[in-house]
């Protein structure tokens, strides 16, 4: 069923998220195959529109992604907004976490402490 948009953003306050760093990507121990979770926002720039980047994380990286929200239209020339939860084990995310980096993908975290992440 379709819902007309009120634009209203379905986003929660950024507030609650800090633009991660390159510092904060946990560097996890090999052989750890716990699995884990970690909720992460993005910014993809638009000059990756038309790549498979979410699409990667999954098949690349081995992640159920679960969007929680996601801000990008059709024929945007805008940046797109995901909220994402990452499930796999620490070294998937981790992984994951690298690629984006790599990518100059903006990764927005909802902890102000990494140790606090669930990785």
């Amino acid at each position: 069923m379709l819902t007309q948009n009120t634009g209203e953003s379905e986003f929660e306050p950024i507030d609650n998220f800090h633009q991660t760093q390159q510092s904060d990507i946990p560097h996890t121990e090999s052989g750890d195959n716990r699995p884990t979770q970690t909720r992460i926002r993005i910014r993809v720039p638009k000059e990756y529109h038309q790549e498979p980047v979410i699409s990667n994380l999954i098949s690349q990286q081995g992640l159920t992604v679960n969007f929680n929200a996601a801000l990008l239209g059709a024929k945007t020339t805008d940046d797109g907004w995901f909220d994402l939860e990452l499930n796999g084990t620490a070294q998937q995310i981790e992984s994951a976490l690298i690629y984006l980096n790599d990518l100059d993908v903006e990764i927005w975290s909802n902890s102000n402490h990494p140790d606090e992440e669930t990785w």
